[in-house]
């Protein structure tokens, strides 16, 4: 059982490292398949925020930045809180139908390519509705990337302006998600062991993920990893109806 989570973190770890994203979106399903949803939330806290970090160091961050994005952190951080509370309240199963139809409209909005754009006008009152939105999500999902990464990309960032927005955004949620599943006592001292162990394995991952990442074209790996994820959404949503 231990040989089979770390070779699921690790597997998810090399698709961030390979293509920027989709730790979570891909290691809690995957890690769901072997433990209980909420476990399977909880360790891969750890290796999340280790990862962001470094995404974070190697993107760099600006003041520009920090001011366009507070709106959509702080209130992403009141609705991780909400949604971490909204996963103590749910049972697995339901928890498990949620995160199994997630992946679902993650895999069909990227499928049909969906590219939404927002006027600059409205995002004053649109980032902190997004924030909310986004935290709450990924408090009952462990996968805000999708919705924030739609949401940066709606309002038109430059590609460098946009790795930083979600990787710094990343590093403050999971950091507040930390803090919220040991507030409601989901985050136990074993599991916490377990956290830190699996960031190793995590980091096996993303390094050979990052060597790939050159030589390998992003969109064929994409699709593959979106057919991957079809696939674990469509078992988690038949096996939990």
């Amino acid at each position: 059982m231990p040989f089979l989570v770390a070779l699921a973190v690790v597997a998810a770890g090399f698709v961030k490292g390979s293509i920027g994203f989709g730790f979570p979106t891909l290691g809690t399903p995957l890690l769901s398949l072997i433990v209980d949803v909420k476990t399977a939330f909880v360790v891969l806290i750890a290796p999340n925020i280790a990862m962001d970090l470094v995404q974070c160091m190697r993107a760099g961050i600006s003041r520009s930045i920090v001011r366009r994005i507070a709106p959509v952190v702080v209130l992403g951080g009141v609705g991780m809180v909400v949604g971490t509370r909204l996963l103590v309240a749910l049972s697995p199963r339901t928890v498990a139908l949620v995160l199994g139809s997630f992946i679902l409209v993650f895999v069909a909005l990227n499928v049909t390519r969906l590219s939404p754009r927002l006027p600059e006008r409205w995002e004053p009152w649109a980032s902190p509705l997004a924030g909310l939105a986004v935290g709450v999500i990924g408090g009952i999902t462990n996968a805000p990337g999708t919705p924030l990464a739609l949401y940066f990309y709606a309002l038109g960032l430059a590609k460098r302006e946009f790795v930083r927005a979600v990787a710094l955004t990343f590093v403050l949620y999971k950091a507040t998600q930390l803090g919220a599943v040991a507030w409601y006592g989901l985050m136990t001292w074993s599991l916490l062991g377990w956290s830190l162990l699996l960031t190793a394995a995590a980091f096996a991952g993303f390094a050979v993920g990052l060597r790939v990442q050159d030589r390998m074209p992003p969109q064929a790996f994409n699709r593959a990893v979106l057919a991957f994820l079809a696939l674990i959404g469509l078992w988690l949503v038949v096996r939990n109806v």
